[in-house]
């Protein structure tokens, strides 16, 4: 379900935010969507989940562009934004996919031209279960979306669409 009042028109821009939000600094994605929904940012279609699954790829098809939000133990703080090619790595054969194997996945599945692709990196220090963000992450997560807002300000116009992965 499609949890928007725009009829089955595709946003041109879809961010995913992945992490799990009971993991202290993996929520990062999360938080970052639940932000972004407060915003209601006009042409962007907003998902959450845990971890990127197979079934991702249909909702690469017909958008302009993908943001993936993740938290990282390796980007430089306080975040990294990177496009994403697609590529056939481990991830392909599990049950939680990378943003570069959901890509390769798209393109094989449809043959059409990928969308523009990014990896907006958060840097997270803390994971523990039951913990909420770090506040280094906190920081962190405040310039992403500072930056991020900035870029969809002018890349935007059009619809909003929210949802959870499976809600759509």
């Amino acid at each position: 379900m499609r949890l928007s009042g725009g009829g089955d028109q595709v946003a041109p821009i879809l961010i995913i935010g992945i992490g799990n939000p009971s993991r202290g600094d993996d929520a990062i994605g999360p938080t970052a969507i639940e932000r972004l929904e407060a915003l209601a940012p006009p042409g962007v279609e907003l998902l959450t989940d845990f971890q990127l699954q197979v079934e991702y790829a249909l909702d690469l098809v017909g958008r302009q562009q993908v943001i993936f939000i993740d938290a990282s133990v390796s980007a430089e703080p306080p975040f990294t934004f990177e496009p994403v090619q697609p590529a056939a790595d481990e991830s392909a054969t599990s049950h939680a996919l990378s943003p570069a194997a959901v890509l390769d996945t798209y393109r094989r599945i449809t043959g059409a031209p990928l969308p523009s692709c990014w990896v907006l990196a958060v840097r997270g220090y803390a994971f523990e279960l039951g913990e909420p963000l770090s506040p280094e992450a906190e920081g962190n997560l405040q310039a992403a979306m500072d930056a991020l807002i900035g870029r969809l300000s002018a890349l935007g116009s059009g619809e909003v669409h929210h949802g959870r992965h499976g809600e759509h």
